[in-house]
């Protein structure tokens, strides 16, 4: 097994499951444009926005990008406003983003004896590169690999398969890492790798064998010895 592929959001950092916790500053940028509202406002009529995009991409795993919801959520607003909101939005919601202290350590040792990916559903494309590029861990993943870019979102054949085409590999020759039982542990097996552990610290997803849970990513160099 000569790579590891990562997960990143719940795996190689943790965050915050949703929508920018205290939108005060999106809010205003808003306001700015014309349509006064509150934090409060913004994010129930945001909400409302974005699940109607899950609910037409989840059933066909198409994915869609931060800028399609914020064109829906502000169709008036001209190329340049829409990138503005995005940033500040993106901005917000990134300090639910916490790092974990002694990743790069891990990952240093892990990128010894293994090349190392990132593969990631989000729906901004720079995103999990920032991270991490923040983080110090750039230098040590040869490749990002997300559904925005793809077009369709784990546990989907073709975001694993863009994965290995760039990675110049085949399937058994790689494991995946993450903490989604469909996207990151049978989505990749399906897929063919030869191996896959998910992060489960409550060891809720029993049918998930044992020795292929772990409580954290820091169990994975135990694992994989």
């Amino acid at each position: 097994m000569s790579h590891i592929l990562f997960d990143f959001f719940g795996t190689l950092v943790d965050y915050d499951d949703g929508h920018a916790r205290a939108p005060v500053r999106t809010a205003a940028f808003v306001s700015s444009l014309g349509q006064p509202m509150s934090a409060d406002e913004f994010t129930a009529r945001w909400d409302e926005v974005w699940m109607a995009w899950e609910a037409r991409c989840a059933p066909t795993r198409l994915e869609f990008s931060m800028l399609d919801v914020a064109r829906s959520f502000l169709p008036s607003a001209s190329p340049d406003e829409i990138s503005a909101f995005v940033s500040v939005y993106i901005a917000e919601w990134n300090a639910g983003v916490r790092y974990l202290p002694g990743l790069y350590e891990l990952l240093l040792s892990l990128s010894q004896r293994h090349r190392l990916a990132v593969v990631s559903n989000t729906h901004e494309p720079d995103l999990v590169p920032f991270h991490l590029a923040a983080m110090g861990v750039a230098g040590l993943v040869e490749t990002v690999v997300t559904s925005v870019e793809v077009g369709v979102r784990k546990p989907s054949p073709e975001i694993y398969s863009s994965a290995l085409g760039r990675l110049g590999i085949p399937a058994s020759s790689a494991v995946f890492v993450g903490d989604n039982p469909s996207a990151d542990y049978f989505g990749p097996l399906a897929a063919g790798m030869r191996a896959a552990f998910l992060i489960d610290p409550a060891a809720r997803h029993t049918a998930v064998p044992p020795a292929h849970r772990l409580s954290s990513v820091f169990d994975l160099p135990s694992v994989l010895a």
